[in-house]
């Protein structure tokens, strides 16, 4: 049975993310809001919990995963971010944008797109999220909560309750989310290629 957490979505409660923040330290499944819909996540470094995310939402192995980033220093350490991207990034983040970047050294293996060597990256604007980030003091491995058979990503801390209760670990609810994703844009040709047009407008 998951840990259920109301927090506030403008003034988080310092307490309650932290109990979030050591389910993940401690290998568990989160689903949390973000500025654009309600996202799963767990700890970068933890394959069995990255694993049951990939069962949950059945991605297949070329499926980009995202680091969610503090901040676009934190960003840069895991990936090769050159100047003109770099540019680019500082234009748009924090916001709902994922970035597809070439993916460093920092970025366990089985996180990074087997043929291609990338890795998706973001940098949210939302207080429940940074203040998650700024507590695990790492990136958060995360994708779109969005089930098979779904046509959109679920919105509601009540019903991700109702059908995944048994499947995460912790669930934070912080009131209704979109169900627009972010935008994709990839960058590893040196231009922005918009791959996914969502919430974030170019």
């Amino acid at each position: 049975m998951s840990v259920f957490l109301s927090i506030h979505p403008t003034h988080p409660q310092l307490r309650l993310v932290r109990r979030a923040i050591d389910v993940l330290r401690d290998g568990g499944v989160a689903a949390f809001p973000t500025d654009s819909t309600y996202a799963l996540g767990c700890h970068l470094e933890d394959k069995t919990a990255v694993d049951r995310i990939r069962k949950l939402r059945t991605l297949d192995k070329d499926h980009h995963l995202t680091l969610m980033c503090r901040d676009l220093s934190e960003l840069s350490t895991y990936a090769r971010v050159d100047n003109a991207s770099y540019r680019t990034l500082k234009r748009y983040l924090p916001g709902p944008y994922t970035f597809i970047l070439p993916a460093s050294r920092e970025v366990p293996k089985r996180l990074v797109h087997r043929r291609r060597k990338t890795i998706g990256l973001r940098v949210p604007a939302h207080p429940v999220p940074e203040m998650m980030l700024t507590e695990l003091e790492e990136p958060i491995m995360t994708t779109t909560l969005k089930l098979p058979g779904d046509e959109y990503p679920l919105a509601d801390a009540e019903e991700i309750r109702e059908r995944l209760e048994k499947s995460v670990d912790v669930i934070v609810d912080s009131g209704p989310r979109g169900v627009e994703p972010t935008t994709v844009i990839d960058l590893v040709e040196g231009v922005v290629d918009v791959t996914r047009q969502g919430l974030g407008v170019l």
